[in-house]
């Protein structure tokens, strides 16, 4: 990268932490750090929730796909989302608001001890947290590789980095520094993309190229479904994608639990669920163009970076690499935040009687070394990702299988069509959930990736489906009872 390069990419950074000082000022207490006092606004929480939900993982190993399998990914990845979040914004987003109004949550699972018991919370809090460690890890390693690509860095060191850099600002700021943080990392990659995309679109010979440049790349590039990604892992995703992207990812519910109402976190989940729709198509454009490009490559997942430097004018190269540190960063301090407050929350004082009495500075100070441990961990997680098969292996294949399993009953169990499936259902659930995990990933072979992905999320949404239907003549817990009526409305 030329000096100009450097020097905004230092600048942005330097922004970032600033954003971390001045949020200081607006954290008194836990509840300001985990859920920003419940004041979030719709249009800040929905950027925020939708720039949290990709990283540079989008820029390195989605790049790959884009290259190597062409349109399916907007398929599968961008559309299974949108879909996901409409339904989500009428199904479940408002209910996260009002779990805050009304029981005064901090921590997506603090009502699951209520709504099941406390082993349930307990087995859902230690399984979130082991899949966040890979989860995370995986970002690292994504954010690395695209710093290797531009600049030479060892990808231990890029991991480094971009861990160092993000601990500084969340553990001074918390989610209050997260969302802004998000913010200006939106329109940094806003501004980033539509140069790539105008940029390209000059290069291929105009606006007709948009319809016609498909003839011209590898057979097959141009259809909805392509390569390994079927119809089916496309089904698959949309299930695994509402799960996800409406509170199964900690960090994405706790952008609805700070929201003031139940109106606006559904106005949050519907912006954020447009962006999906829409963005992607200008920001995966240059990627689906590259085969033309760079024909035979050995290592599709540099595609993003070898075109930024290629076609970029000096200055924003920076900023786009910028941009993707803060996208990972984001993304990553937003899931070490919604962790940190189950951990502080949900955990801790479940183990310790003394945490349960501590003062609101104790509890802040809890939080941030909660923060730290956890980050650590991510890196090693980072630093050996080849052995649990890669950044892709990591986030389709680990976290994709396992998120469904694990939420199934946080997200389920807002809803008054499941009051039947109680404790057992939903601790059965997500032991079969693993355990067809397990059998896929290390017993049965020679099976597609989309079965592979969605047997897990099957077999428990069946089991705590189905055991919920046998218990259908049951009384219903008058404690469960009351907290469903609660989240019908804002009121």
């Amino acid at each position: 990268m030329a000096a100009a390069d450097w020097v905004v990419m230092v600048l942005y950074f330097l922004l970032m932490v600033g954003i971390g000082i001045w949020s200081f000022r607006m954290v008194k207490g836990s509840k300001d750090y985990f859920v920003a006092g419940g004041k979030l606004p719709w249009w800040l929480s929905g950027a925020s929730h939708h720039v949290s939900g990709y990283s540079a993982v989008a820029f390195s190993a989605y790049a790959g796909l884009a290259y190597t399998y062409g349109f399916t990914l907007y398929m599968w990845w961008a559309l299974a989302i949108t879909i996901g979040m409409i339904v989500g914004a009428h199904l479940i987003a408002p209910r996260w608001a009002r779990l805050r109004m009304k029981l005064n949550i901090e921590s997506p699972l603090e009502y699951l001890a209520t709504r099941y018991n406390m082993p349930t919370q307990q087995l859902i809090a230690w399984s979130g947290v082991i899949l966040k460690l890979f989860d995370v890890g995986a970002k690292w390693t994504a954010i690395a590789i695209l710093l290797n690509a531009f600049t030479g860095t060892p990808l231990l060191t890029g991991i480094l980095i971009s861990g160092g850099i993000s601990l500084l600002y969340i553990t001074v700021g918390g989610i209050w520094a997260d969302v802004w943080n998000d913010f200006a990392q939106f329109i940094v990659q806003l501004i980033a993309a539509l140069v790539m995309f105008v940029v390209v679109l000059t290069k291929l010979g105009g606006v007709g190229s948009i319809f016609t440049m498909w003839a011209d790349l590898p057979e097959g590039n141009a259809s909805l479904f392509n390569g390994p990604y079927t119809a089916g892992f496309f089904i698959a995703y949309i299930f695994i994608s509402f799960f996800s992207y409406n509170g199964g990812t900690w960090n994405l519910a706790q952008r609805y639990i700070a929201s003031p109402t139940g109106k606006e976190a559904k106005k949050s989940a519907l912006f954020s669920g447009a962006l999906y729709l829409i963005f992607p198509l200008f920001m995966f454009f240059p990627m689906w163009a590259s085969p033309i490009f760079y024909p035979s490559l050995d290592k599709p997942d540099t595609v993003y970076s070898m075109m930024a430097q290629d076609f970029l004018p000096v200055g924003l190269v920076g900023l786009v690499l910028a941009g993707l540190f803060a996208a990972t960063m984001s993304m990553t301090s937003g899931d070490i935040n919604a962790v940190s407050a189950v951990i502080t929350r949900d955990i801790l004082p479940k183990i310790s009687a003394k945490i349960r009495t501590i003062s609101e500075n104790g509890a802040l100070t809890l939080a941030r070394t909660t923060t730290l441990i956890f980050t650590a961990l991510t890196l090693v997680i980072g630093i050996f990702s080849d052995a649990f098969g890669g950044v892709l292996g990591l986030i389709i294949s680990w976290f994709g299988a396992l998120v469904g399993p694990v939420s199934i009953p946080m997200l389920l169990g807002l809803l008054p069509a499941f009051k039947h499936s109680n404790s057992p259902a939903a601790i059965t659930s997500v032991i079969a959930g693993l355990l067809t995990f397990v059998l896929f990933k290390y017993g049965i072979t020679g099976v597609s990736q989309a079965i592979s992905v969605s047997a897990p999320l099957l077999v428990s949404l069946i089991v705590f489906t189905g055991m919920g239907w046998l218990n259908r003549k049951a009384a219903v817990p008058a404690e469960v009872e009351q907290l469903l009526a609660k989240l019908k409305s804002d009121n």
